[in-house]
């Protein structure tokens, strides 16, 4: 399987509602590496590589687990670096 990057922007009600942690725990659950921050524009920013199948799973996980939350998300793909070890919550 291919190693790709999902370069994810979700805008919503997506900061104090738990996105930061659940998305952490969801890419450990699929060997997904990568972090997740929030922006200063109320977004919430998500860098994750991994197999292109399980970030599909991944990206599906969290758009249900915030269905009420999320109103619109953007997505990125390309290659992936392979400049992370594992999947950190990072600040702004």
């Amino acid at each position: 399987m291919p190693v790709v990057r999902y370069h994810l922007i979700f805008k919503g009600q997506v900061q104090g509602v738990g996105f930061r942690f659940t998305t952490q725990r969801v890419a450990r659950k699929y060997r997904i590496i990568g972090w997740v921050r929030n922006n200063p524009d109320r977004t919430v920013e998500v860098m994750a590589e991994g197999e292109k199948e399980k970030l599909d799973l991944f990206l599906e996980e969290i758009k249900d687990y915030f269905k009420g939350y999320i109103s619109d998300y953007e997505l990125k793909i390309s290659e992936a670096s392979g400049e992370f070890k594992d999947f950190q919550i990072v600040f702004y």
